[in-house]
């Protein structure tokens, strides 16, 4: 079965970059690829959002076959959502028989905050319900109850974290709890803080949970300030401090002041024992990716 470059990176020691492409909504395969050539070589591995925003898209395992086909390494991320136990498993399945095995396991957001309010949510798993079926096809060779497997796929399991600035009894009980059910690695909601990070990766190895992950942090190439406010504002868990605002609303040129931070940032966390990499997103803003991963290189 095939193996996952990003883990044999990762067990390396090397500070990985990953980024996020969310399909289009359309049937024409050039118009995915064409978003995922610009990180070709340059990305270590390129997230597939599932129906981000609760919204439809070309779906997600398709999508990231497309970009394995296309000589990009993909991370597909499954949301709990739109699918039961019994799609999600075949989904897992399906995705090791294309050659996908890097998989991120997440909640979803719910369908109330889509253009399809009506949608009926699933939620038959939690993402840690989804992450110990992942860990149970590819340890035990059998689904969760038991049925058997075969193929033995080698999923790199993620999942979610959102760095915080903890206070005294602060612990990570959910982060604990996704790697107890088999989590590999975090791709993390953005954290523009190296003080928060630092002071939060401090925590973690406190509870001995460094040494059982991957940490991998969001960080953004921000457009401009009220972008910036937008992600503090709307994305739960989002750290954007002030200082950055302020820069972008004084520079001239904000998109160009966004990479210059955004890059900055990528340097300082690349030097913060227990980050293991980077996962870039730049909402409304794509092209500005390769251009800080190639900066970063």
């Amino acid at each position: 079965m095939s193996k996952s470059g990003l883990k044999q990176k990762l067990e390396a020691g090397t500070f990985v970059l990953t980024a996020e492409i969310t399909p289009p909504l359309s049937a024409n395969p050039h118009d995915l690829i064409e978003r995922g050539l610009p990180l070709k070589g340059l990305a270590d591995a390129v997230n597939v959002t599932d129906g981000a925003s609760a919204r439809a898209h070309l779906e997600s395992t398709i999508a990231a076959h497309l970009l394995l086909q296309n000589g990009i390494e993909p991370i597909l991320q499954l949301t709990c959502r739109d699918r039961n136990r019994i799609a999600l498993q075949s989904q897992l399945v399906g995705a090791a028989a294309l050659g996908i095995v890097n998989v991120l396991a997440l909640t979803g957001d719910n369908p109330k905050a889509g253009d399809q309010p009506d949608a009926k949510p699933v939620f038959d798993l939690d993402s840690a319900g989804l992450i110990a079926t992942a860990a149970s096809i590819r340890d035990k060779h059998q689904l969760p109850h038991g049925r058997p497997v075969a193929g033995a796929p080698t999923y790199f399991i993620g999942a979610a974290d959102a760095p915080v600035d903890p206070s005294e009894n602060w612990v990570p009980a959910s982060l604990e709890k996704k790697l107890k059910a088999g989590a590999q690695f975090t791709q993390t909601q953005f954290c523009m803080d190296t003080g928060v990070l630092k002071r939060y990766v401090a925590r973690l190895a406190q509870h001995g949970l460094l040494e059982k992950v991957y940490m991998i942090v969001g960080v953004a190439p921000l457009a401009s300030a009220k972008s910036a406010l937008w992600i503090r504002n709307n994305l739960p868990g989002s750290i954007v401090p002030d200082w950055i605002v302020e820069r972008l609303e004084k520079a001239a040129d904000p998109k160009a002041e966004g990479e210059a931070i955004c890059v900055a940032l990528l340097q300082e966390m690349k030097e913060i024992a227990g980050v293991g990499g980077a996962h870039i997103m730049a909402p409304l803003n794509e092209p500005a990716i390769p251009r800080v991963i190639a900066k970063m290189r």
